[in-house]
């Protein structure tokens, strides 16, 4: 079909991470079809990151339905007219609004019952025990559009490009920062974390060479590790003081950045600085499904052949990773 002057909504209202591994979707539709208009649908905070790429046309918040009333919810959603809704993000709510608004392309996995009765297109594809990146299989959902071929890594990496940050304004300890590396230690539980421990001693290790490291992370997260923070010129603590815009020009200046599989590591990937992400190898986590898109990517796991990863057992050989091949990415 031709989506040539036609509406389509991208609704994936979760994670950053999540986020930036959907937007290759946006360019994939724009190179086949240049004229279509496209709105992401996605929550507020992510909102930032949704804006900076130049393939999306509209940025709707999920957020801003939230006070509105049944009525009110569905003559918004009416009032997008949109062609089509492709939930990447399963969202129940967001799938009985598209269908009572009529919307005529209602686009989402087969493995979700409430897709049964609210999507009138529904892909059977895994994604669990697939070895395709995550941002190969969300483009399974473009194939009632006629897009039948799933881009390759390289491909996707291309549409990096897409991603433009706006310049704002830092705080003065980090305003005039260059040749940095920023360490992101913790992600609020979304994937398996490298010791705090570790990321002080390469900490250390950078200061004692000249190279200056600045930590980054919510306050909620600074406040778990900040007082173990090297006391040193060189060493710098943003946790809790910079806004996900701030937080996404201060990546683009760095030279490194070292995290596990979070928000911040994906920013950075599409930024292109060197990126070095620490990873466990056990499925569904492994870097084969997860690794951060760009064209400086490094993905560090201790044993490929882990074998209770292998076998989904609890596993924290992550930790087991030295600080010295982690020092090797960087320098």
């Amino acid at each position: 079909m031709d989506l040539n002057n036609k509406n389509i909504i991208i609704s994936r209202t979760d994670s950053i991470g999540d986020v930036i591994l959907t937007l290759p979707l946006c360019a994939w539709l724009k190179k086949y079809y240049p004229g279509v208009h496209i709105t992401f649908l996605g929550k507020g905070y992510t909102k930032p990151i949704i804006a900076a790429y130049q393939s999306v046309d509209d940025v709707l918040d999920w957020n801003d339905f939230s006070s509105l009333s049944k009525k009110d919810k569905l003559d918004a959603f009416k009032a997008l007219n949109a062609d089509a809704i492709v939930h990447v993000f399963p969202n129940k709510e967001i799938a009985v609004l598209a269908k009572k608004a009529r919307i005529p392309m209602r686009i989402g996995t087969s493995h979700r019952i409430h897709h049964f009765w609210t999507c009138n297109h529904r892909l059977n594809f895994t994604r669990r025990k697939s070895n395709l990146h995550e941002a190969q299989l969300n483009h399974e959902l473009l194939r009632p559009f006629g897009l039948n071929e799933l881009p390759s890594l390289d491909a996707l990496k291309r549409t990096t490009e897409k991603f433009q940050v706006k310049e704002v304004d830092l705080p003065l300890a980090f305003k005039d920062l260059t040749n940095f590396t920023i360490l992101h230690p913790k992600s609020q539980g979304s994937a398996k974390e490298w010791p705090i421990e570790k990321y002080i001693e390469l900490a250390n290790q950078l200061a004692s060479i000249g190279e200056t490291v600045v930590f980054t992370g919510t306050e909620t997260e600074g406040s778990q590790f900040r007082n173990a923070i090297p006391n040193s010129k060189s060493v710098l603590d943003s946790t809790g003081k910079l806004s996900l815009e701030q937080l996404m020009v201060l990546i683009k200046n760095a030279s490194n950045i070292v995290a596990c599989s979070t928000g911040p590591l994906h920013i950075a990937a599409v930024l292109g600085i060197n990126t070095v992400g620490l990873y466990a190898p056990k499925r569904p986590i492994h870097p084969g499904r997860w690794s951060a898109l760009g064209k400086s990517v490094n993905t560090i796991v201790f044993n490929e052949n882990c074998v209770r990863c292998a076998n989904s057992k609890d596993c924290s050989c992550i930790a087991e990773i030295k600080v010295e091949r982690v020092l090797k990415s960087l320098i």
